[in-house]
């Protein structure tokens, strides 16, 4: 009976230190992330605050077209969806900093329904909300069936899951899609954007991205999030691209990665929006205006290096981004990255993503101090 106390007694301990542990453990891991107290408040951004947008205005040189999905739920499930407001509004900002006046549309008109992730939010996606004529666009959409594709010198699909709903089988997208790719225009594409031309068929009876370099939500990133994406949309992304004859390109989980395929532009995930509109601005042959990196894609250059290189370089890159440089870093994504390892049972990934995180903040307050 004693023999059994005596157990019972150590795995209570054992399991009281394990559960002391996470606790000091976790308590640390949010401790190296910045603290609301030292953020400055973006939530007011204004167009007036981003000299990108509101300094050396360019003269107009046409219309580009925008085109949301109007799908709020995920087939027959209880998951609601929409667009996703960072893939709009940072394209949005692109194309009017580089002269180009941004028209609206979604499959029913209207107001779509918007997804706003507040983790993911930056200044030109506040300031997108607090644009009153961005606002009036983004809540009063053209009907695609209105949309005559002659007036436009490109189209660009935002991502959000309602994509692979409302895109795939609508006749007017595909209309507008062929018009202008073989109108020599530019037709871009970012994560489930790429739904609206996987049944594109040109003139020529063959499929749009048939033979062609292609990139969009991947499977891997999709399963990890949804495990049932399977039986919930109406197939997968990267799947049906394939099955179409593209020549997908998979690039780094959550991370930037576009395919440049002449007019045909598509990119892998949101973190891919600002480069696929800034490549797209270059497609229509002009220089893209000059544009401060964001914190978040300094950090997304941090992980490329990390996975490239390792630890040791994603280091040396980070002093550099804040002792030379005094860039910013979003030591969050970073962190973000060390839980969809831990999630994928990438423990060594985790601890060593934690440790970076853990690095860059420290070297900021030396920096700082």
């Amino acid at each position: 009976m004693f023999k059994k106390y005596r157990i019972l007694k150590w795995v209570l301990l054992s399991f009281t230190g394990i559960l002391v542990s996470l606790f000091l453990f976790g308590w640390w891991f949010i401790s190296l992330l910045p603290s609301s107290e030292n953020n400055t408040d973006i939530t007011t951004t204004q167009i007036s605050d981003l000299p990108y947008v509101s300094k050396d205005i360019i003269p107009s040189r046409g219309k580009i077209l925008a085109i949301v999905t109007s799908t709020d739920k995920m087939g027959n499930s209880d998951k609601s969806t929409g667009y996703e407001l960072t893939e709009l509004s940072r394209a949005y900002y692109v194309f009017q900093a580089n002269g180009f006046e941004v028209d609206i549309a979604s499959p029913l008109g209207g107001e779509p329904p918007v997804v706003i992730d507040d983790e993911d939010m930056g200044e030109f996606d506040h300031a997108f909300l607090n644009d009153s004529i961005a606002q009036y666009k983004a809540k009063h959409t053209i009907p695609v069936k209105d949309i005559n594709p002659a007036k436009y010198e490109a189209v660009f699909f935002a991502g959000g899951k309602g994509a692979m709903f409302d895109f795939p089988e609508n006749t007017s997208i595909q209309s507008i899609v062929r018009y202008l790719y073989q109108s020599n225009k530019v037709v871009g594409a970012v994560c489930h954007g790429p739904a609206a031309l996987v049944n594109v068929t040109l003139d020529s009876g063959r499929p749009l991205i048939e033979n062609k370099r292609v990139s969009g939500f991947t499977n891997e990133e999709e399963l990890l999030l949804i495990p049932d994406a399977e039986t919930i949309f109406p197939f997968l992304l990267q799947d049906k691209l394939v099955a179409k004859g593209g020549k997908f390109n998979e690039g780094a989980m959550y991370l930037e990665n576009i395919s440049h395929d002449k007019k045909l532009v598509t990119g892998q995930n949101p973190w891919s929006t600002w480069i696929l509109a800034e490549t797209m601005i270059a497609e229509l042959g002009y220089t893209p205006k000059y544009r401060e990196i964001t914190a978040e894609e300094n950090a997304v250059n941090v992980l490329k290096v990390y996975d490239a290189e390792g630890s040791k370089k994603a280091k040396e890159l980070i002093k550099q981004l804040y002792a030379s440089e005094n860039k910013p870093l979003s030591r969050i994504l970073i962190a973000k990255h060390g839980i969809i390892a831990a999630m994928q049972g990438k423990i060594g990934r985790f601890f060593s993503l934690v440790g970076l995180t853990s690095y860059a903040k420290s070297t900021s307050n030396n920096i700082e101090g």
